[in-house]
């Protein structure tokens, strides 16, 4: 499917073409589901801004010492469900802090409200708000809202992917060794020192590593060509739904260690150019 006609319509900070015509059985078009989750994660954004030391004031662990949340993450999450059942109230709703409705229009809105928590914490300025809109259990619309640089990475399934009014398309890097790389580490000690391990045995093979702390932002800046490639093993549902949609529109290839569907035993986003390579790669790292 593509975008139909060059009509533009209001994304707070952004403009994008109408894809009004995209329809999913039974729901609105999902440019309007598009633009309830921007609405939703620029005003969480806002929100997360404004309290950035009493986040850093009010924190309790979760699965370990290192998973932490804050009074903003849950504030945050509060907003966007308030944002969501005003406009739609009886779509499901899945978010990390705990917000759980089951729904019975076979929209789901997939919820990270503070992707980051701990570079929240610190002031590290990689943290994001992350929206993924499931209809029938496939994700048909996603926004990534970056509040520190004011950028929105948004998309539809089938109507592309954007970066505030640009349209973002990978291209990504002719081999495997001039590939930039994102990963990210698991809350569990004795995980953390085997992804160790596999990260020692990419580093020879790609170009550089980085690791940001956010793995919806780690698959958008895939999606604006500011990695070439990303995996994590370990990450729920609500860290990857919206990235995974924005960087597969601009041309990634999303998919698990076999080349099968991401989830939460693997994520790979690449260049097309060297996913099988980097898959191969990674296997034989052991990184599953």
């Amino acid at each position: 499917m593509s975008a139909v006609g060059r009509v533009t319509v209001s994304l707070r900070r952004s403009t994008r073409p109408d894809v009004t015509g995209l329809t999913l059985p039974g729901v609105p078009d999902v440019d309007s589901l598009l633009r309830l989750a921007v609405d939703a994660a620029t005003d969480a954004g806002a929100l997360l801004l404004e309290g950035l030391e009493r986040g850093r004031e009010t924190v309790e662990h979760k699965s370990s010492p290192t998973d932490m949340v804050t009074e903003m993450d849950r504030a945050a999450e509060a907003q966007i469900v308030e944002t969501i059942r005003s406009a739609r109230p009886d779509d499901g709703i899945l978010g990390e802090e705990g917000a759980l409705e089951a729904g019975s229009t076979g929209v789901r809105w997939v919820i990270d409200p503070l992707d980051g928590t701990t570079n929240y914490l610190y002031g590290f300025p990689a943290f994001a708000v992350s929206i993924a809109v499931e209809v029938d259990g496939a994700v048909g619309a996603a926004v990534v809202h970056d509040p520190c640089r004011r950028e929105t990475f948004s998309a539809t399934r089938g109507g592309g992917a954007w970066r505030d009014t640009r349209r973002l398309s990978l291209r990504g890097p002719a081999t495997l060794a001039t590939s930039l790389v994102g990963t990210g580490f698991s809350y569990d000690p004795e995980r953390r020192v085997r992804q160790a391990e596999v990260l020692g045995r990419l580093l020879a093979a790609v170009r550089d590593v980085r690791r940001a702390g956010a793995a919806a932002l780690d698959l958008a800046w895939l999606a604006a060509g500011r990695l070439d490639a990303f995996y994590e093993r370990g990450l729920q549902r609500w860290d990857f739904a919206a990235g995974a949609l924005i960087a597969a529109e601009a041309g990634a290839v999303v998919t698990d260690l076999d080349g099968g569907a991401p989830s939460s035993d693997m994520v790979v986003a690449t260049a097309p150019s060297i996913a099988e390579e980097f898959r191969r790669l990674l296997a034989g790292a052991e990184a599953g």
